[in-house]
Formats: structure tokens, sequence, C-alpha cells
């Protein structure tokens, strides 16, 4: 029982964690609390600690490197020995049907697919010989995305919803953020082959967490397990719960239940993250432009000029023609099309 209640402790302070840095994410608050907790631990951590710890981080999320795509494929690899280790095995005995049981082998081969493609692909650099194409795409709001503007790193003009990644050191087309785990910027080039390799390893981990509590849930059935009674701490005898019987199950097969923990865990993040892509998706925004929203306002733009008394503007999304419109758009990017016809 106390282990039990430790785990959904954690398991749920994790999730509120993840839901609050979301909400706060578009205010000054998370701002607040991050320098408010550096300014602490700058009293407790000495100060060669902390430079280390700055170099890691600032190699790590601020410089292009391969260690988040070999942690991803670790823990998929783990992952999916485990699955093929314990559980395909168990599940063959029970007779589960195969089609069941390679689902997951197939969303891997797709998802690695993907991934790769998510990797490699050309997010839709800005340079000279495209620079007049891309300012021709889409429309300037004069909110977010002011005409003539240059970027002082890449000496280009700016096309609208387009941004300079600091990490690639370059201008993206249709610029929607830089993913450590792919090493590479998600751009107009690229969105469509993120969008399917996030889906992929979102269904891959709901599907091993479905196997998986089919298996246990089988397994209690054909026990009878649930039938039987145990001795409480004060000697009367108790009808198994379902608390007793996830423990029982843990201390059983503690790989299965772990592995089933990581997994359901890592569905819901991925199946939100999913959610929040597709909305942006089907409302044909950026990740960057939905953050910036709330705050893209005229007088806050140095590249706009306006009479003192003129009412600021609030920024408002002149991309989205539908949602089929939309998601051509991100399957099917004019600009890759026409960009790849002129150069040859």
């Amino acid at each position: 029982m106390d282990f039990l209640v430790l785990f959904l402790s954690y398991l749920a302070l994790v999730l509120i964690g993840g839901v609050m840095i979301c909400i706060c994410s578009k205010t000054h608050y998370l701002k607040g609390l991050v320098r408010g907790g550096a300014q602490i631990f700058s009293y407790i951590i000495p100060e060669c600690l902390q430079r280390a710890m700055l170099g890691l981080l600032h190699y790590l999320f601020h410089t292009r490197n391969h260690t988040f795509i070999i942690l991803h494929l670790i823990l998929q690899g783990m992952v999916y020995t485990e699955y093929t280790w314990e559980i395909f095995g168990y599940c063959q005995e029970l007779e589960f049907s195969s089609y069941y049981l390679f689902l997951p082998y197939l969303l891997l081969i797709v998802n690695l697919f993907f991934f790769t493609l998510s990797c490699v692909t050309d997010p839709g650099t800005i340079t000279k010989a495209n620079e007049l194409l891309f300012l021709q795409v889409y429309e300037f709001d004069e909110v977010m995305f002011p005409r003539n503007v240059r970027c002082s790193t890449c000496d280009l003009r700016k096309p609208a919803r387009s941004k300079h990644c600091s990490v690639c050191d370059r201008c993206v087309h249709r610029f929607d953020h830089h993913c450590v785990w792919v090493n590479n910027c998600i751009g107009a080039w690229n969105a469509r082959f993120f969008l399917v390799y996030l889906l992929t390893l979102t269904a891959s981990a709901a599907t091993m967490a479905i196997v998986s509590t089919v298996f246990l849930v089988r397994l209690v059935v054909l026990s009878d397990l649930y039938l039987e009674t145990y001795v409480d701490d004060l000697g009367h005898f108790q009808v198994i719960d379902t608390i007793f019987l996830i423990q029982y199950m843990f201390l059983t097969f503690p790989r299965i239940v772990f592995l089933l923990g990581f997994v359901l865990v890592l569905s819901f993040l991925l199946g939100g993250y999913l959610c929040f892509a597709l909305y942006l998706a089907a409302t044909n925004q950026t990740t960057n432009e939905w953050y910036r929203g709330d705050r893209a306002w005229c007088q806050h733009c140095p590249h706009v000029a306006r009479p003192l008394s003129a009412k600021p503007q609030v920024y408002r999304n002149i991309h989205s023609h539908g949602l089929w419109s939309n998601l051509r758009e991100i399957f099917l990017p004019a600009a890759a099309a026409h960009y790849e016809r002129k150069k040859k």
C-alpha cells in the first residue's frame, strides 16, 4: 500500500508539474520562478559546479548534437527489448492474436522511418537563393510579422512566419520549434514528417500499454486471483481488491508492471502533445506563433512606426483557411514543390 501511494503521488506531481509548466509558459510567472530558483541554487551549489552544469545545459539545449537522438534510440530499444523478452512470449502462451502482438513492431518501423526523415530533411532554410521565393508565400500581418525586417544574423529579409534558430544558426521558413530529439528545426518542409513521427510514437506506446494491460487482466481472470482472500494486519480475512491486485502483480511481474507504468505515462504525455500539434495544424499555427500570439502587440514591435495615439492591435491568425486547406498546407507544402522545380 505504501509503495502504491508513493508511486501514484509521484505520478500526480509529474503530471501536475507538466500541466502547470504548459499554463505558465505563456506568462511571466514561469520566468520569475526559474529566476528565483536559480538565485537560490547559486547560494547552495559551488561556483565550479554551476559552471559545469551551465556548460552541460548549453551543450545539450543550445548546440546541435546527437545526444538526444542516441538517448531516444536507447530508450526505444530498451522498451522493445523488454516487450519482446517478457510480454511477447507470455502473450503467445495465452494465445493472443498475432496481429495485436506484431502491431508495435510495425509501428516501430514506420516511426523510425519518419524519425529519420525528421532528422535529415531540410526544414526550409532561407538563403540568398530562395529569399524572394519565400517572401511571396505568406502574407505579412504587420503585427507579429511586419514587412521589410532583416535578420540581424543572416542579413536576409525575413519572410512572414519565419524565425532565426539560434541553435542551428539559420532562418527557417514557417518555423515551428527546434526539437532536440531529432536534432533539427521543425519547419515547413519537415513538419509533416514530424507529425507522423509523433503520431506513430504515441500509437506504439499506447499499443504496448493496451497489450500489457490485457495480458495482466487475462492472467488475473484465468487464475481466479480476484476471488481469493488474504489476511490483513489485524488477522481478518479480506477479499482481494484492486489495490492489492496491483501490488501483487508488481511483486510477481515487476518488469512488466514497470514497463506498463512507463508506457502509460508516456502515452499520456505524447498524446497530450500530439493533440496540441494537431490543433496547431488544424488552425494553421506554429508553436512559435502560438507562444507569441498573446503578446504580439504593435507597440512592442520596434520595426513598426505608429502614432502615439493609435490603439494597439492584437495578433490575429490570418493564415487559417479551413481545416482541409490547413492540413493540405502541412502535408503538401507548395513552396517546397515550387523550389524543387526551380532547382531542376
